[in-house]
C-alpha cells in the first residue's frame, strides 16, 4: 500500500487523499458512513481525480478483496492466457481493463466505455501503468448504430459512476438525481477487428442491457466462439441474454467453491456467469 501511494505525483488534492488511504481499511466496515466518506472524497479531489485515484487504488488491492465481492472476476483471470485477445464491454474506469492486460501480456484488450468521465479516468489509469496492449474505444455497443442517452446517478451526494446506464424502457432506474450524457452507439458486428485475430474472451457488464449488446453482436460470436464473463442481475435481461447465448451453444456456469458448475437459478443466488462455448475445454 504505502508503494502505490507513493506512486501518485503530489499536489493539494492527492497529499489529502493519501492521508486519508491510509485509514481506508478503518473507513471501510462504516457502511452507513460510506456514501458520505465517497462525497467528501469526491469534493476534496474533483470528480476526475477521484475517478483516477479510486480506479489506481483498485488494481492494486482487488488481488485480496474478498471472494463474495471480487472472487469470481480473479478465478476468470485465471483462464486467460497469455496470448489471449478480450473485450472489456462497459469498461467502467478500466480496472478490469488492465489486470486482464497485465495477465494477457502477447494479446490484447479491446476496451469499451461510453461515458465521457469514465472513459478519461481510463484513459489516464492506462497511461498510468504504461500499457501498450490495450485499445481504448469512447463508444456504447448495442443492437444498431447510432446515438444512445447513457445515465449517471447521484446517491445521496456521490455520482455513481459504476451504476451509469442506458436511457431505455427495459431499465428500471433509480429514484436519483442525473447526470446525463449522449454517446455514439455502434454494433458489435461491425467493429473492424483484423480478419485474422481470434477473439478468445469478453468481460462484459453494462448494466442490464447486455441482450441488446449480444443482438448487436452474434456473428462475432459465431465466428470466434469466446468465453464470456458476465454480470447479470435476475430480470428479463439475464433471461434474454442466458438464452441468446444458449441458443448460439453456449453453456451456463456458475463458480461455486472454487469450481464452474451448472447454473440452476433455484440453487444459485448468483450474479456473475461463465457463459462457455460448448467446444470450449478448461
Amino acid at each position: 500500500m504505502p508503494g502505490f501511494i507513493a506512486m501518485i505525483p503530489d499536489n493539494r488534492e492527492t497529499i489529502i487523499f493519501k492521508l486519508i488511504l491510509f485509514q481506508y481499511k478503518k473507513i471501510l466496515p462504516l457502511a452507513p458512513m460510506k456514501k458520505a466518506i465517497q462525497a467528501i472524497f469526491q469534493r476534496i479531489l474533483g470528480f476526475k481525480n477521484y475517478l483516477f485515484v479510486f480506479s489506481v487504488f483498485k488494481i492494486k488491492t482487488l488481488a485480496w478483496e474478498p471472494k463474495d465481492k471480487e472472487g469470481d472476476f480473479n478465478y476468470f483471470l485465471t483462464l486467460l492466457k497469455d496470448e489471449d485477445v478480450v473485450l472489456d464491454i462497459g469498461a467502467n474506469l478500466g480496472i478490469m481493463t488492465v489486470l486482464m492486460a497485465r495477465k494477457c501480456v502477447k494479446g490484447k484488450v479491446y476496451a469499451f466505455e461510453p461515458v465521457p468521465d469514465n472513459f478519461e479516468a481510463m484513459a489516464r489509469v492506462v497511461k498510468f501503468f504504461k500499457l501498450k496492449n490495450v485499445e481504448l474505444n469512447q463508444v456504447a455497443l448495442g443492437e444498431e448504430s447510432g446515438k444512445v442517452e447513457i445515465r449517471m446517478p447521484i446517491l445521496k451526494g456521490v455520482k455513481m459512476q459504476g451504476l451509469s446506464h442506458v436511457d431505455h424502457n427495459s431499465i428500471e432506474g433509480y429514484d436519483a438525481d442525473y447526470v446525463n450524457y449522449e454517446v455514439p452507439l455502434k454494433r458489435l458486428d461491425e467493429w473492424p477487428f483484423p480478419e485474422n485475430e481470434l477473439i478468445s474472451a469478453i468481460k462484459i457488464d453494462v448494466e442490464n442491457y447486455e441482450q441488446f449488446v449480444f443482438k448487436g453482436g452474434k456473428e462475432v460470436v459465431r465466428k470466434h466462439k469466446p468465453m464470456i464473463y458476465c454480470e447479470l442481475w435476475d430480470n428479463e435481461n439475464r433471461k434474454n441474454t442466458l438464452t441468446l447465448l444458449e441458443n448460439e451453444g453456449y453453456t451456463v456456469k456458475v463458480l461455486d467453491n472454487d469450481q464452474l458448475v451448472d447454473f440452476s437459478p433455484s440453487i444459485h443466488s448468483n450474479h456473475n456467469f461463465f457463459i462457455l462455448p460448448e467446444t470450449l475445454s478448461l
